[in-house]
């Protein structure tokens, strides 16, 4: 499926998962925004490899815990696109500690980033997607099961996929279509923030297929759910996880 003449937002797309969907977009022919907090380096290599894909790519500097830089993205992207297609809500962030042990700032932090900030950019979105378009938020099975230390991020993803459920209804009559894609392990420097990381690894590699979910499988789903062949998949939860989830932990 080609994406020539379409504008795909991928938020925190300078590395990891949203690096690889970028790419996986901009290969496809899409031109490409993304968002970065503070690796200017990675920011900029990132956006020259897109960019050697032979599309447009513009990075902008912006924390999506903030409203205001919410709207100056998007400001910027009607202003040097004129229009957007696709948005990824990729962008997450959390604090590794046990539910007694969080403090108020921590849980408003993860929360504005991983569940206000998808809902504010997606409203920002419709606004510019007058041929109507398509929504993919990435969420994590610690939505579902207990992980350790995992309590605030993972309820921002339960958040996330209730509000993957809700604008799926509401958008549908405008032509947009609301996902998500929920990954297993994937190996990406987000897991050199968890003290259990040899761990998740390890339970990663053990699935029935017998390797670890890359981020190229991630990316490669979401690209599926922006193309016609899902246009009656809506509100949906896809599961990438080479199917670890189904065995039994006894």
């Amino acid at each position: 499926m080609r994406l020539d003449g379409k504008v795909a937002l991928v938020t925190g797309g300078s590395r990891g998962i949203g690096k690889a969907i970028a790419l996986e977009f901009a290969g496809r022919g899409a031109d490409i925004v993304f968002n970065y907090l503070r690796n200017h380096r990675a920011a900029r290599e990132t956006q020259e490899e897109i960019e050697a894909l032979g599309v447009r790519c513009l990075r902008v500097r912006a924390h999506l815990g903030d409203e205001d830089k919410i709207s100056e993205l998007f400001d910027e992207i009607e202003k040097q696109c004129g229009r957007l297609d696709i948005l990824i809500n990729n962008a997450a962030t959390g604090v590794q500690r046990p539910a007694l042990e969080l403090e108020s700032k921590h849980w408003d932090w993860t929360i504005n980033v991983n569940a206000k900030a998808a809902w504010l950019c997606a409203v920002e979105a419709s606004k510019l997607m007058g041929d109507g378009g398509h929504i993919v938020n990435i969420t994590s099975e610690g939505s579902r099961r207990v992980l350790p230390l995992y309590f605030s991020v993972g309820v921002s993803k339960a958040s996330l996929e209730a509000i993957t459920r809700y604008l799926a209804v509401e958008l549908a009559p405008r032509n947009i279509s609301v996902n998500a894609v929920s990954g297993g392990y994937v190996d990406t420097g987000a897991l050199d923030h968890f003290p259990t990381k040899e761990e998740m690894l390890e339970a990663g590699r053990n699935t029935p297929v017998g390797r670890m979910v890359t981020v190229e499988d991630i990316a490669k789903t979401v690209a599926f759910l922006c193309s016609p062949d899902a246009e009656m998949i809506r509100g949906q939860i896809i599961v990438v996880d080479g199917g670890v989830t189904l065995k039994s932990e006894g």
